[in-house]
């Protein structure tokens, strides 16, 4: 075994005693950033080319800041995403999200989508939904600054339309017109900041994570702005907790103006966002 590999094990024992959820995949990913390669060439790296500097890096994802922090960039669906403090990590559970999302696009009969990304953060879901709805139209809303910048440097040169505003009073000139609205809002109950992971709780900006006592605050806000830019028969999707299945549908109710409200499950089974169709006089 070279070096580089022998010190990728032993980082790897390192951060699964510290708690990092995913220790060996960490563990490489660390290594491939420090010595500019890919996870499967770690093994091409010369044993006189092992940089030391790995161990800083190893060190600080070990306390658990975020690995994405780290290297700095972030990966969801297709695409590769700057990311850094103030603003949210993309996680892959939201990608089955925006999946659903893009099937239920391109199965609408329109030729160029209006779409709208609620609470952005650094761009993810609306960059995904721009690149593989290709002749969509795709505007997203963010209200903290930090994670503002974040979504600039993400957006620049593609075809999303980035706003800087309140996503419950947000694009009234777009009032229904909207095929599809999405967002991954704050959900997460005050009640909970002590059994949230450190990497989220540390270093995701709050706003981005809480959303009163029982973490539907932002969601019942975002039914309203939904309701008001989507057109008669545009769809929501909104991801939420998973111990809050069955609760979001109850949000999007009929003497509301919706329709076929529903949960649906992510990679792992467990209900992780809703969605409901505006109904059509």
């Amino acid at each position: 075994m070279n070096v580089l590999l022998a010190e990728v094990a032993q980082a790897t024992q390192r951060l699964a005693d510290a708690g990092v959820p995913s220790p060996r995949f960490d563990a490489e990913e660390l290594a491939a950033y420090v010595h500019g390669v890919k996870r499967g060439e770690l093994h091409r790296v010369a044993d006189s080319d092992f940089d030391a500097r790995y161990w800083e890096v190893v060190a600080r994802r070990e306390a658990r800041e975020p690995l994405q922090h780290i290297t700095g960039r972030a990966f969801f669906r297709y695409l590769e995403l700057q990311v850094g403090p103030g603003v949210f990590v993309p996680r892959p559970e939201t990608e089955s999200v925006v999946g659903w999302a893009i099937d239920a696009v391109r199965a609408m009969d329109v030729a160029e989508p209006l779409i709208v990304d609620l609470c952005t953060g650094s761009g993810a879901i609306a960059l995904a939904m721009a690149q593989e709805v290709p002749r969509s139209r795709v505007h997203a809303v963010e209200l903290d600054e930090g994670a503002l910048a974040w979504a600039r440097r993400n957006t620049e040169g593609s075809r999303v339309t980035l706003h800087h505003g309140d996503a419950l009073t947000a694009l009234p000139e777009l009032d229904g017109q909207v095929d599809l609205v999405i967002s991954n809002p704050p959900y997460i109950p005050l009640t909970e900041w002590e059994y949230v992971a450190p990497e989220a709780r540390d270093h995701d900006p709050q706003m981005a994570l809480f959303s009163g006592e029982d973490g539907l605050d932002v969601i019942r806000g975002l039914e309203r702005t939904a309701h008001r830019l989507l057109r008669p028969g545009g769809l929501v999707v909104i991801e939420h907790a998973d111990t809050q299945g069955g609760q979001v549908p109850w949000i999007f109710t009929e003497d509301r103006g919706w329709a076929d409200a529903a949960d649906h499950p992510d990679l792992n089974n467990r209900p992780r966002f809703a969605t409901a169709r505006r109904e059509v006089p």
